[in-house]
């Protein structure tokens, strides 16, 4: 009986010990097929515009096809909730956004956790909004601002391109930091919260650069500062919010990877060190830089801390603003 035991123990243990090196092989090949990466947002936006760039310069550094997939819808939710459901294999990928920070937050019921449905693998993209004002409003910098906000006789408005999206919650933030009240104007969009800022309608917007741009350029808007902790490379002149004098004041639009939780560390590693490469690329970065980002590589580890504090910075944004969506 002993020896039948031993036999049927030594064969299992043989076993094991063959199919182990195929595993590891396995692991070691990642990627054998093409890869998935999921924009949460439609063709042609910023998102998709660094999600296309960054499939292109990946793909070549792993020699293999990364295809882009728009799943657009519930404000990033759904392209998220598909990949959070995916296979931790390495082959579906998620271009994780400002928003998916503070959509835990905002939203009372989501199928993901972005703080534990997720593998970080490094942030992508970085960059601030800048505040732009109607040309006669008077304010000729954020000191400006925040004069004629308090003294108004009647109140300042700031416009966003919707609820609880970013050009809301940095004005949100801004409020909050300064201690004015502007009254918040969403739009279904940045294009109808940019036409009614032109013409009189509105005040304020905290809107994206390039979006932005044309119109500071033409004199039919007045930029007074970026949202950054330094200044845009797009506007060079434009100091950050900060350094008009509100210390500590920082909101971005960023971009980054996600992977399922339980990628394995082999396809995490050496998606990270990929991708350190692409990010390094010259002109990868003056494509990010023409879009109005900064391209900013971080090891899955610091990306991993700076998701968390996106998380908890909107998290009191969105509480205190009371910003919610369903």
């Amino acid at each position: 009986m002993k020896t039948s035991n031993a036999k049927r123990h030594f064969r299992i243990a043989l076993a094991a010990l063959l199919c182990l090196p195929a595993a590891v092989m396995a692991q070691g090949q990642w990627p054998q097929k093409p890869i998935t990466l999921v924009v949460p947002y439609p063709p042609g936006g910023p998102t998709d515009i660094v999600a296309r760039v960054v499939a292109k310069n990946l793909g070549e550094q792993l020699q293999q096809t990364i295809v882009v997939d728009n799943r657009a819808g519930a404000g990033g939710n759904i392209g998220a909730e598909l990949v959070a459901r995916s296979k931790p294999d390495g082959y579906t990928l998620l271009l994780g956004t400002t928003a998916h920070a503070i959509n835990k937050s905002l939203f009372r019921a989501l199928n993901y956790d972005v703080s534990t449905s997720f593998t970080p693998i490094t942030l992508l993209t970085e960059g601030p909004l800048v505040i732009v004002t109607r040309s006669d409003l008077g304010a000729n910098n954020i000191q400006d601002l925040i004069r004629l906000a308090k003294k108004a006789d009647k109140k300042l408005t700031f416009a966003s391109s919707g609820n609880g999206q970013s050009t809301h919650l940095s004005a949100a933030l801004f409020n909050s930091m300064s201690g004015i009240t502007m009254v918040h104007v969403p739009y279904k969009g940045s294009a109808p919260a940019m036409t009614d800022l032109i013409g009189g309608q509105v005040d304020v917007m905290f809107n994206t650069l390039l979006s932005s741009l044309p119109y500071i350029k033409d004199g039919k808007l007045k930029a007074l500062a970026v949202t950054g902790q330094s200044r845009s490379a797009v506007l060079p002149d434009i100091p950050t919010v900060a350094e008009s004098g509100l210390a500590g004041y920082s909101a971005t639009a960023w971009n980054g990877l996600l992977a399922p939780k339980g990628t394995p560390v082999q396809v995490t590693d050496k998606l990270s060190a990929a991708l350190k490469s692409t990010l390094a690329n010259r002109q990868v970065q003056q494509t990010f830089s023409a879009q109005g980002f900064d391209a900013r590589w971080l090891s899955p580890a610091q990306f991993s801390t700076y998701l968390s504090e996106e998380i908890s910075k909107w998290k009191d944004v969105v509480n205190t603003s009371g910003a919610t969506v369903n």
